[in-house]
């Protein structure tokens, strides 16, 4: 099993900056992707960045030029510019293996930005 702990949440006003950072544990092997999905109320999941384990990147597209993810081993971080209000979510760290490995996902952690 794979426990995924996330830190980094918290307010902030609009045009501000904030750090997500997510560190993967326990039986992890071979290839995966790791990255960070969010969801508001009312609205379905959707990615917003992710880096597989040679470190290849892809963003949704509401967040392109102002967040970037990092990766180190089991470990990354979004960092999070020109924050807006429409950014406020319940983000979500995720750990996709290859083949038949299966998801894992922590217990997210919420963004406000606020005005």
């Amino acid at each position: 099993q794979v426990q995924l702990v996330e830190s980094g949440g918290g307010l902030v006003q609009a045009g501000g900056s904030l750090t997500l950072s997510c560190v993967a544990s326990g039986s992890i092997e071979g290839d995966n992707t790791m990255g960070w999905y969010r969801q508001a109320p009312g609205k379905q999941r959707e990615l917003v960045a992710r880096v597989t384990t040679r470190g290849s990147t892809d963003y949704g597209d509401s967040v392109k030029g102002r967040f970037a993810i990092s990766r180190e081993k089991n470990s990354i971080s979004l960092q999070m510019n020109s924050l807006k209000p429409e950014d406020t979510a319940v983000y979500r760290c995720s750990l996709i293996a290859g083949g038949w490995g299966g998801d894992y996902w922590g217990q997210g952690t919420q963004v406000t930005v606020s005005s």
